[in-house]
């Protein structure tokens, strides 16, 4: 299930191409499936689709509010919308039609935003989803997923397919390094434990879990044994995962490529705080900051979320 090729040696995974290539698969055998996109195919990689299905796609142009409302509208007729936008624009600008007619009204629609958080790198703050998940997590009723590569992206597209209701999917620009075999098998709510360890715990999700991956081997190297979960739903978080850590470890510090308020952060730390415990919770993130225009990696650092900083914050834990 998890890859054990050494991390700088990991494969790069093609988002745009995971992406497409498993809806064109899956809408072969079922015919209900419909994508739309907001004149961003290509962000998407949605084009090959067009070329698939011709009838089964529809360009909606720049109205992410008419594309979520037509999506809600396409589920009602009994179809599985996959609607696409750059994440930043699905979560704000069409957040009413997110709430009421898809939430609400708990159609089966799967929003997929593009270029989650900082990945969107030269597109600037205006494209940077850094409160997306806080959205779409507040949502009753939304089931919220942030894949860690492209094997789990595919895995999740398989299993919403099948599940009735309302689900964000978030994906990010550019490629991203392997971390699951292709046997992995996606569950909603459930997370996975990708290094074994006492000391303190770091749990992520998306790109970021690579980084975390790689913070691990580092902290191996001096001696501290941490734990790493990946936890891809964020919503419904995987609460057990979450106690059992607290319980069993010195800390816990949630690395997300998102702001440090109502996402993942968030989300651990009202289970911890719920135990009654004295566990430490270290939540790393954009510290109530816009993203900025320029590359991941010169992000990464800006924002304190480099492998470096995920060392520091974990020393810093463990005390």
């Amino acid at each position: 299930m998890i890859l054990k090729t050494p991390l700088e040696k990991r494969n790069l995974g093609n988002v745009k191409e995971a992406y497409v290539q498993m809806l064109i698969g899956l809408a072969k055998r079922n015919r209900d499936i419909v994508v739309l996109d907001a004149d961003l195919a290509r962000c998407a990689g949605t084009k090959p689709f067009i070329k698939a299905f011709p009838t089964r796609h529809f360009q909606m142009a720049v109205s992410e509010q008419n594309t979520v409302g037509v999506a809600a509208g396409l589920a009602l007729a009994g179809k599985i919308p996959f609607a696409s936008s750059f994440a930043n624009f699905l979560s704000k600008r069409a957040c009413d039609q997110a709430s009421v007619s898809v939430a609400v009204n708990q159609t089966n629609v799967k929003l997929c935003g593009t270029y989650g958080g900082i990945t969107t790198a030269y597109n600037g703050a205006t494209h940077c989803a850094v409160e997306d998940i806080a959205i779409f997590r507040s949502m009753p009723n939304m089931v919220v997923i942030v894949p860690a590569d492209t094997i789990e992206l595919r895995e999740a597209i398989k299993v919403i397919t099948k599940y009735k209701g309302p689900v964000y999917l978030r994906m990010v620009r550019g490629p991203m390094p392997q971390i699951f075999s292709p046997n992995y098998q996606f569950k909603i709510g459930k997370s996975v434990e990708l290094v074994k360890g006492k000391d303190v715990t770091i749990i992520s999700y998306g790109v970021m879990t690579y980084y975390c991956l790689l913070a691990a081997e580092q902290l191996r190297k001096k001696g501290i044994k941490v734990r790493v979960i990946n936890m891809s739903t964020i919503k419904p978080l995987d609460k057990s995962a979450v106690i059992k850590a607290a319980k069993e470890t010195k800390g816990i510090v949630t690395v997300e490529n998102h702001s440090i308020y109502g996402g993942l952060g968030s989300a651990v730390a009202e289970i911890v705080a719920g135990l009654g415990l004295k566990t430490k919770v270290k939540i790393m993130g954009l510290a109530d900051k816009f993203g900025e225009t320029a590359s991941l990696d010169w992000q990464l650092n800006y924002f304190g979320l480099s492998p470096a900083h995920i060392v520091r914050a974990v020393e810093k834990v463990r005390g």
